[in-house]
């Protein structure tokens, strides 16, 4: 395809595209093809997967699911995410707060930490900056869009960590284990986080970045 140099004077010109050179990239296999006159038919030749110049339906996905993450996220803060019992204390149940402060009473700081930035900040973050990224996108911003761009992989990395504090609670519930002394169980509260992951990973997935550098074609 030949390489495109890129020279300080004209930083802000708008280079030609690969849509616009009526090619198409596979999402599957990476395979690069020309397209004829019907692009939304086209198909990879070596994998058969369909192609796409953008991902169909990409904002309104993005913004369904994160819709559903924000409506998920009210409870699982609020429904308790796992219950203690003991001989001593009896039965308790703890919501995410209750039981990074558990964990933290105990003396297992460096697990409440851990739970506490994947709990409470993590899921906050990842949600605005998806909503950034959407609103932005369906104006055709061409507000800072390197930085757009940086966002977004960050936002792809952090996904990768999304379930710890829920390996965290699951590991709990299968060690702290004394038999009739004391007991860990998971609650409601952690269905519905991992809810709130799964659609954010999914909100992730679904956003098209290449719409972040929007051209002149819808």
């Amino acid at each position: 395809l030949g390489v495109v140099t890129v020279s300080t004077a004209a930083a802000g010109t708008l280079l030609p595209t690969a849509r616009s050179r009526g090619l198409l990239g596979c999402e599957c296999c990476g395979l690069v093809s020309a397209f004829a006159a019907a692009p939304e038919a086209a198909r990879c030749p070596r994998c058969g997967f369909a192609l796409h110049a953008r991902k169909p339906l990409s904002l309104q996905r993005t913004s369904a699911y994160l819709m559903a993450a924000v409506a998920l996220y009210v409870p699982a803060n609020t429904l308790p995410i796992m219950s203690t019992s003991s001989v001593i204390t009896g039965r308790e149940s703890h919501t995410i707060l209750g039981g990074i402060l558990e964990l933290w009473h105990t003396g297992s700081w460096d697990l409440a930490l851990i739970v506490f930035i994947a709990s409470i900040p993590v899921p906050i973050l990842k949600i605005a900056a998806l909503a950034l990224l959407v609103v932005t996108a369906h104006r055709r911003s061409h507000w800072r869009q390197a930085e757009r761009a940086s966002l977004y992989r960050l936002i792809e990395t952090v996904g990768h960590w999304s379930m710890l504090d829920v390996f965290v609670v699951v590991l709990l519930v299968g060690m702290v284990r004394f038999g009739a002394f004391a007991t860990v169980e998971p609650a409601a509260g952690l269905l519905a986080f991992g809810a709130v992951v799964v659609l954010t990973m999914l909100a992730s997935a679904s956003f098209d970045p290449r719409l972040i550098w929007p051209d002149e074609e819808p």
